[in-house]
């Protein structure tokens, strides 16, 4: 049997219904063998760890800081036992609950199959459960699908330095969530003049009126912490879908819905009536050196 490390937090990773998508995710932080070194692991799905998921189910460990993946369905079994069960025993003595990410964080695409049943760990969509309401101080929401790593790297170091972590109200890192997708997008001058991309990957236009961009109304700083410190949806020509949000996924994800081409959902922050005068403005402008690059570009694929 392992020798108890010392000093360490006690790490544990459990998943629920899940693609594995963060745990992939996870997969391409840099240096992460230096971040994992600092813990104590007990477990990782993905990794070989000091016990196995049969030992874990046992309930006679404890753990300092749970990671949970993946949506919670309470009739699920892991190596037998009730996911219910194994939640309760672990987070009844642990410092911190990490729900990593949309799936854990709100229920997120799981929840569709099953909403009454399937939920996150604290919230079905932006509504409060009950069933682990007791714990909800110790609950950290790392939403996103996935997240990038960056950010579960962030808590973790944050939580190794002992340092509070300023939760939004639907515990979010604020650090990480209080920004948006828009700010940092490259494409912003052209959501400003309302000019559009046509179609999915071209390097010019704005992606919100056409292709159904929600980074104007969604919480991630996805376009400032960059994926593989280089890039990231809008950046490469794809829409962000907000998937940090509680109502992750929508109908028609790629769709701006409108009503008489005024967009139903507008920019978080702005009056409505300030939004459409602006827009109206913007749209009597013709900018040819934004509008002709578009034109070139397009003209060129």
């Amino acid at each position: 049997m392992p020798s108890k490390q010392d000093n360490k937090l006690k790490l544990l990773w459990l998943q629920g219904v899940t693609c594995n998508g963060n745990t992939h995710s996870f997969l391409n932080l840099q240096n992460i063998e230096q971040l994992l070194n600092k813990f104590e692991i007990l477990y990782i799905p993905a990794f070989s760890t000091n016990y196995t998921i049969d030992k874990i189910v046992k309930c006679s460990l404890d753990c300092d800081i749970l990671i949970f993946e993946g949506a919670y369905d309470p009739f699920m079994k892991r190596a037998g036992v009730n996911l219910k069960e194994l939640l309760f025993h672990y987070m009844k003595d642990s410092k911190q609950i990490i729900a990593l990410g949309s799936c854990a964080s709100f229920g997120g695409v799981f929840k569709e199959s099953a909403p009454d049943r399937i939920t996150g760990l604290l919230f079905n969509e932006n509504t409060l459960t009950t069933t682990f309401l007791d714990y909800k101080d110790k609950i950290i929401n790392l939403s996103g699908c996935p997240i990038h790593p960056e950010w579960l790297a962030y808590v973790l170091n944050m939580l190794l330095k002992n340092i509070n972590i300023e939760l939004d109200d639907l515990y979010r890192p604020i650090e990480l969530y209080s920004t948006l997708a828009h700010h940092g997008c490259t494409r912003n001058e052209y959501f400003e003049w309302k000019i559009d991309a046509k179609k999915f990957g071209l390097k010019e236009g704005c992606l919100f009126y056409k292709q159904g961009c929600r980074a104007p109304m969604t919480h991630s700083s996805c376009n400032k912490i960059l994926w593989n410190d280089e890039s990231s949806k809008t950046r490469v020509g794809t829409p962000c879908f907000g998937c940090t949000e509680p109502d992750f996924p929508r109908d028609n994800l790629f769709q701006t819905k409108t009503n008489m081409s005024i967009p139903q959902d507008i920019p978080v922050g702005v009056p409505k009536r300030s939004y459409l005068t602006m827009a109206g403005i913007a749209k009597t402008f013709h900018i040819k050196r934004l509008e002709g690059k578009l034109i070139d570009y397009k003209t060129d694929s």
